[in-house]
């Protein structure tokens, strides 16, 4: 018997759902950059924290609306002190063009081949990590990527039949994400400069 459309919808986002974990399964290796795509609380901070841990020696930011001093201003209940952050600006990058994870991907794939990364460590909250990695898997294939998934508190992914607002939110992720793995992607791209 042939599932309907809605149960396979349905049974296609508890797949996703309950195959995203919360925590990073790699919290040690070395990349050549850690990369935040802006959009949720605490990636920023997350991804200056790693830098400081020394992961890699370079962070780059996409989707950023603000400057550098005033990014590190917004530390997200970080350990970290003005001292430790003061030697860390030289190694943050900011792209000020991507105004969705498209554009996200597409300018960090520009800050990529100036810098010949190879390897990064992906920051983002766990729910958008799964299309985060299909659109950054289409720009730069070549690329090695860690996922870093950013837990947020108050946020459980896996609790979303307690909250309308957070199934929502899920579910909605779940379909931009179907979109971009049957290649539906919008017909324009976003004018990201070819040097962020």
């Amino acid at each position: 018997m042939l599932l309907s459309l809605p149960s396979l919808w349905f049974y296609g986002f508890l797949v996703f759902i309950y195959s995203i974990p919360n925590i990073p399964s790699d919290t040690l290796t070395p990349t050549d950059a850690i990369v935040v795509w802006t959009g949720g609380p605490c990636r920023i901070t997350t991804g200056v924290e790693l830098l400081a841990q020394g992961l890699s020696d370079k962070l780059f930011v996409s989707g950023v609306e603000t400057s550098k001093p005033t990014l590190l201003g917004l530390q997200c209940g970080s350990y970290l002190s003005r001292q430790a952050l003061a030697p860390l600006q030289d190694k943050i990058y900011l792209g000020h063009s991507a105004l969705s994870t498209m554009g996200n991907a597409i300018e960090t794939a520009a800050w990529a081949r100036k810098n010949r990364i190879r390897s990064v460590r992906l920051v983002t909250t766990p729910v958008h990590m799964p299309r985060s990695l299909s659109e950054f898997q289409a720009e730069m294939p070549h690329i090695d990527v860690i996922p870093h998934p950013v837990n947020i508190i108050n946020f459980d992914h896996r609790r979303w039949y307690q909250s309308w607002s957070v199934f929502f939110k899920v579910s909605r992720e779940y379909c931009k994400f179907l979109l971009v793995k049957v290649g539906i992607r919008p017909w324009w791209r976003e004018n990201i400069l070819e040097n962020p």
